[in-house]
């Protein structure tokens, strides 16, 4: 079965969110539990104020599947609903193939640390 991961309505006033770092590559056998990506959502543009509210999130996998195409690299701002990944039951299926289902993951408030995008561009 072919599933597909778009980018979550995490906070209602977001548009969309930057990814922070990568836990996994296409190719990788991922179980429940398993981290896909760190994200930050910055609100600075609907919320103005001296310190801009930027927030972190973890996403984790809620089940079991194959990650087989991933459209993020870190520092890429992605949209609320576009696809940026692919993930399968099996590591050889057509991923050509429209997504039965979006994939089961869960997220979760960070707090921003060494491995992130983020501060680390300077």
């Amino acid at each position: 079965m072919i599933y597909e991961f778009r980018m979550p309505l995490i906070v209602n006033q977001m548009t969309g969110a930057t990814l922070e770092c990568l836990y996994a590559k296409p190719g990788d056998s991922l179980k429940m539990g398993s981290k896909l990506f760190d994200l930050s959502i910055d609100l600075g543009s609907v919320f103005a104020q001296e310190c801009p509210p930027v927030s972190f999130f973890r996403v984790v996998m809620r089940e079991a599947a194959w990650l087989r195409k991933l459209e993020l690299v870190p520092g890429k701002f992605s949209q609320v609903d576009e696809e940026i990944a692919i993930f399968s039951t099996t590591p050889d299926e057509d991923i050509d193939e429209p997504a039965t289902r979006t994939i089961r993951t869960t997220v979760a408030g960070i707090v921003h640390h060494d491995g992130m995008w983020t501060g680390s561009q300077w």
